[in-house]
């Protein structure tokens, strides 16, 4: 009898002690705001919309006609009735959902090639660790993007 009672105060206290971590909005949120690329030609707004993640390239180096005003157009796109699409505020990523210490299940879409992938993002300390990949995330492509202030 007293073995049970041990027993059973102590599984109490494990119970009741136990401070297992759940994550929060505030963690899913972390990610928005706006990234720069990793070679800084480009800057990334993410923002939450309907419970997803999205970023839409709010500037590129390379995003501008020679006038500095006109946004080029998406023109490696595939999909020609897409290719009369501006690269200014363009969609590159689309329907993350969190997942505990990730955004998962999105897609990331490349202008420079015209190619649309499965990507991953996690945080690497500050930084967001995006991997775009066919397949397996495992041999994807990684880059890091860091936050704009």
């Amino acid at each position: 009898m007293k073995n049970l009672f041990l027993f059973l105060l102590i599984t109490l206290i494990s119970l009741t002690s136990s401070t297992s971590y759940q994550p929060t909005l505030l963690d899913a949120d972390k990610v928005l705001g706006i990234w720069q690329t990793e070679e800084k030609d480009g800057k990334i707004e993410i923002y939450k919309q309907n419970g997803k993640y999205y970023g839409k390239l709010i500037w590129g180096a390379r995003m501008f006609e020679t006038d500095g005003k006109t946004s080029k157009k998406d023109v490696k796109n595939s999909d020609k009735v897409l290719q009369s699409r501006n690269l200014q505020n363009l969609i590159i990523l689309t329907d993350f959902i969190f997942s505990g210490s990730k955004w998962e299940d999105g897609k990331i879409y490349d202008p420079d090639s015209g190619k649309t992938y499965s990507c991953v993002m996690k945080f690497d300390g500050e930084k967001l660790k995006i991997t775009g990949y066919i397949g397996f995330s495992w041999i994807g492509k990684t880059v890091l993007w860091t936050k704009v202030q």
